[in-house]
């Protein structure tokens, strides 16, 4: 079952200075509806049969028909040769960093517009990160600085040894230039699609682009397995390495034989077939999230200072998160406002991620840029979005939003 949580990302004392929500009964009503969470779980009647199928032919250890059949329907989905099914997102992007051969001390170009999960693998590696700040067209990372970033460091004759592109909110990427200039000064590019099953970059999936790509089955993603991740690539010695990594890298012999370090970060057979069902649903997910969005751009997007994540003409979106920015001086009351008024209300909402040039754990690693992902940080909240949501749960979430308007 799921339970509503509060958001505690911003402990700060509330501004009395900015208006409460205007004193309407039905808003009084909507505080004992039940919770609206942010991307809950969304399960189709699909999973469960194929759950007590691995449970009735006993395939509960980790691999099994399930696995291989949710990699052969991933690949076909996404249109992709080869995929490797893995414990996590996370797992995905550590193991395409040792495929590339990124090692200790190297560089890996990131976009700082991201969780966390995006670049530690990085630190796994002893490798460290430097951050790419956003543009405003996507959110994702700016090409143009990308690219004075490795004019830069071409110069100085240390190019990076990776770049790791994430496709923010189930949004792509300006991918095209991006791939230009990794194949320019022949960089491998990581695609972390985590958050972006679904969409597309001129009618092609994204994740499907560079050397290696990673998808996330979190439980808040637009598919789950409850965990897990998906790693993709037209190369099949990439993912067939892969999968020998993600299996304590055991050499073949009669015997348990092991020549490199290896890890457990193989998705399991039963979690696979929940995965099954899951994609089964894709198009349908995508198209209730899409309908989401267009729901708050019509009916929010045209209130003063609120303005919806901009969907560029290069790609098509899923809007996993549909996120908005803020502006207080236009709208009235700020972003945590909102947020403090729809918590209020038993409906979750976060801030836009923190970028990682400005979290602790990252202090002294390199950015180049930063002011783009820090305002949409600082004025940027993710709106409930999840595709099991109704017209009145949406009408609740615009309605105290509305109320809000000076």
């Amino acid at each position: 079952m799921q339970h509503f949580q509060s958001e505690t990302s911003d402990n700060r004392t509330p501004d009395t200075s900015e208006p409460n929500i205007a004193d309407h009964s039905d808003l009084d009503i909507q505080k004992t509806a039940p919770p609206i969470l942010l991307s809950p779980p969304h399960l189709g009647t699909d999973e469960l049969g194929f759950v007590v199928n691995a449970f009735e032919t006993n395939w509960i250890a980790p691999a099994g028909p399930h696995l291989d059949a949710f990699e052969q329907e991933f690949s076909e989905a996404v249109g992709i040769s080869h995929a490797a099914a893995l414990s996590s997102g996370t797992a995905g992007i550590h193991l395409a960093l040792q495929l590339v051969g990124v090692e200790p001390g190297d560089e890996v170009f990131c976009s700082t517009l991201t969780f966390v999960a995006s670049a530690n693998p990085i630190l796994y590696q002893g490798a460290v990160p430097v951050f790419i700040d956003s543009e405003r067209t996507s959110w994702n990372m700016d090409p143009n600085l990308l690219s004075q970033a490795l004019r830069q460091r071409a110069r100085l004759g240390k190019l990076p040894k990776a770049v790791v592109l994430v496709h923010l909110y189930g949004q792509s990427a300006d991918l095209g230039p991006i791939l230009e200039l990794c194949n320019e000064y022949d960089i491998p590019l990581i695609e972390d699609a985590a958050e972006s099953l679904g969409a597309t970059y001129q009618g092609k999936a994204t994740g499907t682009f560079g050397r290696l790509g990673v998808f996330s089955f979190n439980g808040n993603k637009i598919i789950t397995t409850s965990g897990g991740g998906m790693l993709v690539s037209e190369d099949a010695t990439l993912i067939a390495k892969a999968r020998f990594l993600s299996t304590q890298a055991r050499d073949i012999a009669p015997h348990y034989q092991h020549s490199h370090l290896g890890y457990n970060y193989r998705l399991s057979n039963v979690l696979a077939g929940i995965g099954r069902g899951q994609l089964r649903l894709l198009s349908k997910k995508v198209a209730a999230r899409r309908r989401i969005y267009h729901r708050y751009l019509q009916d929010l997007g045209s209130l003063p200072g609120l303005t919806l994540m901009p969907e560029p003409t290069f790609g098509r979106a899923t809007h996993w998160l549909s996120c908005m920015l803020i502006d207080p001086r236009k709208f009235g009351v700020s972003r945590n406002r909102v947020q403090e008024a729809l918590r209020d209300h038993q409906i979750e909402s976060r801030p836009v991620w923190k970028p990682l040039h400005l979290q602790p754990l990252f202090a002294q690693c390199d950015h180049i840029g930063g002011t783009v992902s820090e305002d949409l940080f600082n004025n940027g909240i993710c709106l409930p979005s999840g595709s099991g949501m109704t017209d009145a749960d949406l009408d609740r979430v615009i309605a105290i939003i509305s109320s809000l308007a000076s």
